[in-house]
């Protein structure tokens, strides 16, 4: 039977086949930016706020202008952080303010500076007092002595922070459950045009006033701090965070950087570095069930878009709050907010329970807590007020972007600053929420300790937080006797903050802990197996206590405990951590917590692993696999000899499974080691023996990684070898599993020698895996004829193959060139790379071939402009989104859904494009070949037969490809039946639908696509 899958039905609305998803050419406007700013009095017109919430503005400019952090001290004076200076100016115009409200209607109307001539202030923090401010490559205490309002009293606490690009500068410090600052801070962002101006990468972190105290490696390693500045105590934290974070109410500690809206440290740094043979972990655990860059849905009229900005889904997160009061019903009473200045909105997740970290899931499908139609609107940063108010932080500018991340063409517009005289802060509130109060005056510095220790049970952590902070900062052990009544009350924040306050104060008596172990709330005993770590070297009877918690039911307890007892060596804890270990083996995060442990025994630990192996349990491989891996980058040769013997003997085909887990491990192990091991020829031989006869994939591929890792070192074993994997990719009887492994193990050769077969191999009747082994290999042949042949055979590769062939192309400059050159040719569209290709293309160091690349990528954006204005009239008009449905009924719902709804499901869906500017979403209907989504452009299939078939690739598997049609029509057709396989590089939408709606109409279906 013969198909024609698509014909001219001008009636199929297919945009989503015209747009690349967050495609190189929609991420990004032209150079243009949005329009002009709303005055402060109009603010409030242009906003959304959640139902059963209400918003009001609490100031704005003149008053405050580019605010990004603030404070409420415990006398009710509001300090908000000035950075005028983002994004390029240096000459010390940050200030930090004091804001009050004169005449008790709830709006502030009086602004002292408190202090100004700050570089770039990004957080600030109530300590002492005074205020400790980030401003890098410091962090400053500042004090008013006299009581004038403005700080006399100027030190430098610490100092050696990198100064790069302001958008990842140290900020916002938090003061910590265990009263420790903590710090915001990650790695240095080079700048490749500002190097002048932020090219600071940093030194030792340390304290000034006692440079021969602890210091920490040059800029902190890139990972955020915490600090005791009292103490003189400094500390990495294992994980890094770009703007803001926060902590949820039992004192876990939760980061965020631009793409992703939250992630949890699990594993602290003293826990990961205690153990030298602990093999490199990721201390984070993402918590968002709906992508760690989660789509966002703002209501921005005219929004700017900047060529590095990705499109439709959060690209510029930052301020991350935890709410810990209890104004807001559930589910705001665990939940977090993020905001997200470059959409002009801020996102809300909830947070619940999901074994050793949580799960963030969104309160709205399909909406945000807070967003504006003002595109001058960027919400920065928020704060949870002593009102149990959540306080939004507006740094209104045009811009947000910096510069780096812009077209020359933006840059040059000369409004890089525009609204740096603007600034606002609103106050959420429930619609039925009470005025502010604090802003008339708190007296809570004035307490006296007993009524301080009253205040660590408030349902507000404001108050909690702070009452603990003055119990530390006075150390009044008049206070002890109340909060150790307070460690026997009834409410439970209360216990746990009067526990850590006692130990701030150094009055946490171990009977007192003691008891605590065996409070009734789970949180609550969880932070007390971190109180007794703290004092088991002055208390080791406290362990006899630790190790009765074993059998707790929850699981946050016993992962504690588990990271606890590592601290210790003994053959009783030995014995309860293996009991940890093997009651939540599944969980990967106890397997970390286990090999963390002080004084391991690796050996000991991996045979009792074996012995006790379930080969229907994956968890068991992988820890086989980590100890392997321990083993390999610390013990000497016998050891690791014997470990090879161990995992190559022949064994029955369940005990593969652990052996293949093992020689995976030791070979990434022999990777990680400082000093080389050299690994005898009769294992070599051993190794060469196990891949090409033992007839399991898994041991077979482990023997190749571990041969990469060790190499060969006699060169007439290696030709041998070599000659017999030729004959192996070769011979197409094989299975193709075993086919691609023998192509990889061509790398032990020379590359070049093969490149005419392997070319041969990228060929439709091939599957994938063998395709995808021969370009790995390719991609080793150093020269640029193996891209360019790319190039010629392009059309006939599918998604996966182009995906694999960009990453040929991006190994090198030279390679590039030829992509981009492709790209300038239409030979390859802009659309088959990836964002963070295009991305990484647009900031190469080659001046030349970086303008070029920007070039490519903004080329379907500014004609796509062009052809907007063909159309102009459905561009201006206010459509109806309501008509627009019925319409998309009738012209679109043949081809596509919206929200998996109205509609058929051929082409992507809809609903994911109410981002997109109108214009760009009218000139690609109009144009529908301007931008083709990859893996959605209309393919070729020339049949053995001579049949000829048409469509889109909905799946390929490694036997078949299925092509999908008009109405969800399928063909599923056999690779060997194949004789040629092209992309046409069109759209399977074809031109002239506006030929059959009118501009009215076309804006009414513009209105429904961007509502939905």
């Amino acid at each position: 039977m013969k198909l024609h899958l698509l014909k001219p039905y001008t009636y199929c609305f297919i945009v989503t086949l015209l747009l690349t998803t967050f495609g190189c050419d929609q991420k990004k406007s032209s150079p243009g930016l949005s329009g002009g700013a709303i005055a402060a009095e109009d603010a409030l017109a242009t906003m959304q706020v959640a139902e059963g919430f209400k918003i009001e503005m609490i100031a704005s400019e003149p008053l405050i202008t580019s605010p990004v952090d603030m404070e409420i001290d415990e006398y009710g004076r509001m300090y908000v952080v000035e950075m005028h200076g983002y994004p390029l100016d240096k000459s010390g115009s940050g200030n930090i303010i004091i804001l009050s409200d004169s005449n008790s209607d709830g709006i502030m109307d009086k602004r002292t500076v408190f202090k100004e001539g700050l570089l770039l202030p990004t957080g600030i923090l109530r300590w002492k007092k005074g205020l400790l401010v980030t401003d890098s490559p410091n962090i400053y205490y500042l004090e008013d002595s006299d009581g004038d309002g403005k700080a006399d009293i100027m030190d430098t606490v610490l100092t050696g922070f990198a100064l790069t690009n302001p958008q990842h500068n140290l900020n916002n410090p938090v003061y910590g459950l265990d009263n420790w600052v903590y710090a915001a801070h990650e790695g240095v962002v080079k700048s490749r045009d500002y190097v002048k101006e932020f090219g600071d990468e940093g030194t030792e972190i340390y304290y000034p006033s006692k440079p021969d105290a602890v210091r920490l490696p040059q800029n902190a390693s890139g990972r955020s701090v915490r600090f005791r500045p009292d103490r003189l105590w400094l500390e990495e934290l294992a994980s890094r965070c770009q703007f803001g974070h926060t902590f949820d109410q039992w004192g876990h500690w939760f980061g965020s950087n631009n793409s992703n809206q939250g992630y949890q440290e699990i594993i602290a740094q003293r826990y990961l570095v205690r153990n030298p043979q602990l093999p490199p972990t990721d201390p984070i655990q993402n918590m968002s069930d709906h992508l760690d860059a989660p789509e966002v849905f703002p209501t921005t009229t005219n929004p700017d878009r900047q060529i590095f900005t990705d499109m439709g889904t959060m690209t510029s997160g930052s301020g991350l709050t935890a709410y810990l009061a209890d104004d807001f019903p559930a589910p705001y009473n665990n939940a977090t907010f993020i905001a997200e200045p470059v959409s002009n909105l801020v996102h809300v997740d909830m947070l619940r329970d999901s074994g050793v970290s949580y799960t963030a899931s969104r309160v709205f499908p399909n909406k945000e807590f807070f967003s504006s139609t003002d595109a001058w609107s960027r919400p920065v940063n928020m704060y949870v007020g002593p009102d149990g108010a959540l306080y939004i932080l507006d740094y209104y500018r045009r811009v947000i972007e910096s510069p780096e991340w812009m077209s020359e063409e933006a840059i040059n517009a000369g409004n890089l600053y525009d609204g740096i005289d603007r600034g606002r802060i609103y106050r959420v509130t429930t619609v039925d929420g009470k005025k502010a109060d604090w802003m008339k005056g708190l007296n809570l510095g004035d307490a006296s300790g007993d009524e301080l220790v009253a205040e660590l049970s408030n349902k507000n952590s404001w108050w909690r937080i702070n009452a603990q902070r003055l119990l530390v900062d006075r150390a009044d052990k008049n206070a002890v006797p109340a909060l150790e009544k307070m460690v026997s009350g009834n409410s439970a924040m209360g216990r746990l903050h009067a526990l850590w306050t006692l130990e701030g104060i150094g009055a946490l008596q171990p009977p007192l802990i003691k008891k605590a172990l065996k409070d009734s709330v789970a949180g609550i005993r969880e932070n007390v197996i971190k109180l007794a770590e703290l004092h088991l070297k002055d208390d080791p009877a406290l362990c006899s206590d630790l190790i009765a918690l074993q059998h707790d039911k929850d699981i946050k307890v016993r992962f504690q405990l588990l990271l606890t007892l590592g601290s210790v060596s003994s053959a009783q804890v030995s014995e309860a951590r293996n009991h940890l270990l093997f009651g939540d083996m599944e969980n990967k995060w106890f397997q970390v917590a286990a090999l963390s442990a002080f004084l391991l025994d690796a050996h000991a630990l991996l045979n009792l692993m074996l012995a006790k192996y379930k080969a229907d349990v994956p968890a068991y491989g992988s820890m086989v696999q980590r100890l392997a891996e321990m083993i390999a980058a610390t013990s000497d040769e016998p050891a690791v000899h014997q470990r090879i013997q161990n995992a190559l003997v022949p064994r029955s085909a369940g005990e593969r499974q652990s052996q293949t887990a093992m020689l995976k491990g030791l070979a990434q192990g022999l990777r990680n080691r400082k000093n080389k091991l050299s690994v005898s020829e009769s294992d070599q031989q051993l190794l060469l023996k196990t891949f090409f006869d033992n007839p399991s994939d898994g041991l077979r591929k482990s023997a190749l990684q571990f041969l990469r890792a060790s190499k060969i070192t006699d060169d007439a074993l290696r030709s041998s070898a070599v000659t017999r994997a030729v004959s192996i990719v070769q011979d197409t009887t094989l299975p193709d599993s075993k086919r691609s492994d023998a192509i990889d193990f061509l790398a032990f050769g020379n590359p070049p020698e093969y490149q005419s077969m392997l070319q041969g191999l990228l060929t439709p009747q091939e599957q994938p895996v063998v395709k995808l082994a021969a370009l790995r290999v390719l991609n080793q042949v150093p020269s640029t004829a193996v891209s360019e042949y790319l190039v010629e055979q392009w059309p006939g590769f599918t998604k996966e193959i182009r995906d694999a062939a960009v990453r040929v192309f991006m190994s090198d400059t030279a390679r590039m060139r030829i992509l981009i050159t492709a790209m300038e040719q239409n030979k390859i569209a802009a659309s088959s790379v990836s964002f963070w290709t295009g991305i990484a293309l647009m900031q190469v160091e080659d001046d030349k071939l970086r303008e070029r690349a920007r070039t490519v990528f903004t080329k379907n954006a500014e004609e796509a402009k062009r052809i907007a204005k063909e159309y102009q009239a459905a561009l201006d008009v206010k459509g109806d989104a309501e008509k627009g449905k019925a319409v998309y009924m009738q012209s679109c719902a043949v081809c596509h859904q919206v929200r998996e709804q109205y509609g058929v499901a051929y082409g992507p869906d809809l609903g994911t494009i109410h981002n997109w500017k109108k214009e760009d979403i009218l000139a690609n209907i109009l144009d529908p070949n301007l931008s083709i989504m990859a893996g959605y452009d209309l393919w070729e299939i020339e049949l053995n037969n001579g049949e000829t078939l048409q469509g889109i690739i909905m799946t390929e598997t490694a036997s078949a490809i299925m092509l999908k049609g008009m109405g969800n029509t399928e063909k599923v057709i056999n690779r060997q039946e194949i004789k040629s396989l092209k992309s046409l590089s069109i759209s399977a939408m074809p031109a002239g639908l506006e030929k059959n709606i009118s501009k009215e109409q076309m804006a009414d279906l513009i209105a429904f696509l961007k509502r939905s």
